[in-house]
């Protein structure tokens, strides 16, 4: 849960800007957008394995660019 506190003399904008940032950096936002909707189990398995996929060739072409 994310919490704010504030005194008496905080600005709103300030106390919005502080939530977002700690909504932001708790990762509530990125799970509240992937259970928007229902994801099949079989559709998450193959949406987990192509992300897995970007990964492997993304620290492949990394590798490589550090070998020369």
């Amino acid at each position: 849960m994310v919490e704010v506190q504030l005194a008496e003399t905080d600005r709103l904008d300030w106390a919005l800007k502080q939530f977002r940032r700690r909504m932001l950096r708790s990762g509530m936002f990125r799970d509240m957008r992937r259970k928007r909707f229902y994801e099949k189990p079989s559709e998450a398995r193959k949406a987990k394995a192509k992300a897995a996929e970007r990964r492997r060739h993304k620290d492949r072409k990394r590798a490589r660019r550090g070998e020369f």
